[in-house]
């Protein structure tokens, strides 16, 4: 019996979730996302993607699907919403998986490893309530060590265009990416 193939396009083993280099900043409070803080989220947005944002495929992925309340967290700091990761189900194939995005920082806030405290947070988070894949359109350099590696080409079809080398998943569970193929698609 031959193995399944993976989605990843290449062998690389994942860098385990826990492994970071970034310190996170002092004096944030990281908590889920709640409806009061939409504003705030959809100011940082703007600002971090502009006004293409909304043409993205990732976009359209997400377009009409909630994301999941407990996995969208903010990072808060004197009061104010300063980042925000956002996760959402969706499917690829017949496969739930999660969206990943937008993650977003208020840019005076940069480098200061707040990104990535929300990265590992959700992340962390999906993997106790027991989800297994992680969807996203991003630069592999930035998410690498999230566990995020380049999707096989052809092996997931997106709603509409995206470069082949930002397609990126992670396995929160070992294995999970074996023979995983098809459309993705919003929703659980």
């Amino acid at each position: 019996m031959s193995a399944m193939p993976k989605l990843f396009a290449d062998a690389a083993t994942p860098a385990p979730l826990a492994a970071t280099s970034a310190t996170p900043a002092e004096g944030i409070l990281y908590r889920p996302e709640t409806a009061a803080d939409e504003a705030a989220i959809e100011a940082i947005h703007e600002v971090a993607f502009g006004p293409g944002r909304f043409a993205r495929t990732a976009f359209r992925l997400r377009e009409g699907v909630a994301q999941d309340p407990h996995l969208s967290l903010v990072a808060e700091l004197d009061g104010a919403v300063v980042g925000s990761v956002r996760l959402t189900p969706i499917r690829i194939g017949e496969t739930p998986a999660l969206l990943l995005g937008p993650l977003a920082v208020r840019p005076d806030l940069k480098s200061r490893g707040i990104g990535t405290a929300l990265m590992r947070r959700s992340m962390e988070e999906a993997r106790v309530r027991g989800h297994r894949l992680v969807l996203l359109v991003g630069d592999l350099p930035y998410y690498w060590p999230f566990g995020f590696r380049v999707v096989k080409p052809g092996s997931v079809e997106m709603p509409g265009p995206v470069d082949p080398g930002r397609l990126l998943v992670a396995e929160l569970i070992a294995g999970a990416a074996d023979g995983v193929h098809g459309p993705a698609r919003g929703g659980a």
